[in-house]
């Protein structure tokens, strides 16, 4: 078995912070479907369905799939939609969360059958592949160690590294190659290209309220509830790189649910911040980040 593996990198830890200037930190913050534009709807389905094992919940203006009814990929069909340029602020990765060694393995196996390109990395919380859409979206599938288990540093923060991860040892784990995915699926991070990592900490820490759990070269990993990281932002390709036009073929957004205390401090920062937030009818806000990433907040029902 024959897979790119990243170079392992390090880097310093951070003292975990949020500027929460006022209101309820975001607590019992659960993610949900990531949105992406696309030229070929179809071409995406079938990467999600048969090589990821999500199921198609609705189909419509949008297709939507998941995992044990939890919505996790939304796609939109833009037929006439432009690629982003390759620096430009977007999505780095969706990262899919899986409950256990067996079900790493299991989708191991299908990617690697179907002759696609992976990486792998052992980042001390978690193990993961990688691996791009058809559309060039990043997205990866991962497992969580214990969390006891997590290498926690006396100032708070927890060690991440990107070490190799030994395939041969995960793919005799494996039960089977590939099916569906398994119950307990959901969505564990979405990692963002940023253009400007300060004014991204602004917004995600600052307004937004989440901690800061690690901190390395060009990349801020931040989160609520003490995990090691719900949003990943980095500069490594997009820094300097302005806004995409609307339209682009990729993240149109993700959604973030927190406790209905938490969404109405947070509504308020967003309002005092001069934040534009776009009320839908089911209560949620959009807004874009700074880098013109969109995200939309929902009160947990």
């Amino acid at each position: 078995m024959t897979i790119a593996v990243p170079a392992g990198s390090t880097g310093p830890h951070s003292i975990p912070t949020t500027d929460l200037s006022a209101g309820i930190a975001p607590h019992d913050l659960v993610l949900g479907a990531v949105s992406l534009a696309s030229p070929d709807p179809g071409r995406l389905l079938a990467f999600y369905r048969d090589l990821l094992g999500l199921d198609v919940l609705a189909e419509g203006e949008a297709t939507v799939l998941g995992a044990g009814g939890k919505p996790l990929v939304e796609i939109l069909s833009r037929p006439s939609a432009p690629p982003a340029p390759r620096r430009a602020p977007g999505l780095f990765h969706m990262a899919i969360r899986v409950p256990d060694r067996a079900s790493l393995a299991a989708r191991l196996l299908a990617l690697h059958g179907a002759g696609l390109r992976l990486g792998a990395s052992d980042h001390l919380v978690s193990e993961a592949l990688y691996v791009d859409d058809p559309d060039g979206n990043g997205v990866e599938i991962y497992r969580d160690l214990p969390r006891a288990e997590w290498p926690v540093q006396p100032d708070g923060s927890i060690a991440m590294q990107t070490l190799p991860l030994d395939l041969q040892a995960l793919a005799r784990e494996a039960k089977t190659a590939g099916g569906p995915a398994p119950a307990g699926t959901d969505m564990g991070h979405v990692h963002l290209k940023v253009s400007d990592l300060d004014a991204a900490k602004r917004f995600w820490v600052d307004t937004v309220g989440l901690t800061i759990m690690a901190r390395y070269p060009g990349a801020l990993f931040v989160s609520a509830d003490g995990y090691h990281h719900h949003v990943g932002l980095n500069v490594w390709q997009s820094g300097g790189a302005p806004v995409p036009v609307a339209g682009t073929v990729g993240l149109d957004h993700f959604t973030v649910t927190l406790a209905a205390d938490a969404f109405a401090a947070l509504a308020a920062r967003l309002a005092a911040a001069g934040v534009e937030a776009q009320p839908s009818n089911d209560g949620a806000l959009r807004v874009t980040d700074p880098s013109g990433n969109g995200v939309k907040f929902r009160a947990a029902a």
